[in-house]
C-alpha cells in the first residue's frame, strides 16, 4: 500500500445501509493496534469508512475489502515519514472528507489528529490496552488535539483528565 489506495472489492458494502452512516475515517498502526481498532466491528461496520494503516500481511487480510491507505513506517524518529504522513493524511482527507477521524496510534495517529483539527473533523482516539499505569507517548500528543478521548481500563481515565472509560477491546 504505502500511500497508495487499496480500493474495496466490487459490491462490497461500504456502510450498513442505514439513513444514519457516517463517513468515518479509521487510523493505526498494523498488528496489535489494528487488531484492537478491529474489534470495533459492530460500530464501523455501519458507516462508510476508510482506513489508514501499516502495508502488511495481516493487514491485507483484516481488512480485505475495505478501502485502506498504506501509511508510511516507522513513525518514530523518522522526519521524512512524518512528513510523507502528513502529505498523506492531507490527501485522504481532501479526498474523503470524513465526519470523524477514530485512531488509537501508534505514531501515525499524530499527523491525521492535527490536519483533522486544522479541516474542523472531529477526533476521537482510544487509549490502547496494554498501557494501564503510564501515558503512551501518542496518547499524550493526541489528547489536545482529541475532541473524545477513550480510555479501555477506570485506571487509565486517572492519566488522562476528561477521558471515558470503554471497557476492553479484547
Amino acid at each position: 500500500m504505502g500511500g497508495n489506495e487499496k480500493e474495496r472489492a466490487p459490491g462490497a458494502p461500504s456502510n450498513g445501509g442505514g439513513a444514519s452512516a457516517h463517513r468515518v475515517l479509521l487510523v493505526c498502526s498494523a498488528g496489535g493496534h489494528l487488531a484492537q481498532l478491529h474489534r470495533l466491528a459492530p460500530w464501523w461496520s455501519q458507516h462508510e469508512r476508510v482506513w489508514v494503516t501499516g502495508s502488511t500481511a495481516d493487514a491485507a487480510t483484516l481488512l480485505a475489502g475495505e478501502t485502506t491507505y498504506g501509511a508510511y513506517f516507522p513513525t518514530t524518529r523518522s522526519v521524512k515519514n512524518l512528513i510523507r504522513n502528513f502529505v498523506l493524511g492531507w490527501r485522504v482527507l481532501r479526498r474523503h472528507r470524513p465526519e470523524v477521524v477514530v485512531s488509537n496510534g501508534a505514531g501515525i495517529a499524530l499527523p491525521f489528529f492535527v490536519l483533522a483539527r486544522l479541516f474542523g473533523i472531529r477526533t476521537v482516539y482510544v487509549e490502547v490496552y496494554d498501557r494501564v499505569t503510564s501515558r503512551t507517548l501518542t496518547g499524550r500528543l493526541c489528547r489536545p488535539f482529541s475532541d473524545l478521548f477513550l480510555v479501555q481500563w477506570p485506571e487509565q481515565q486517572r492519566l488522562y483528565k476528561g477521558s471515558v472509560t470503554i471497557g476492553t477491546l479484547y
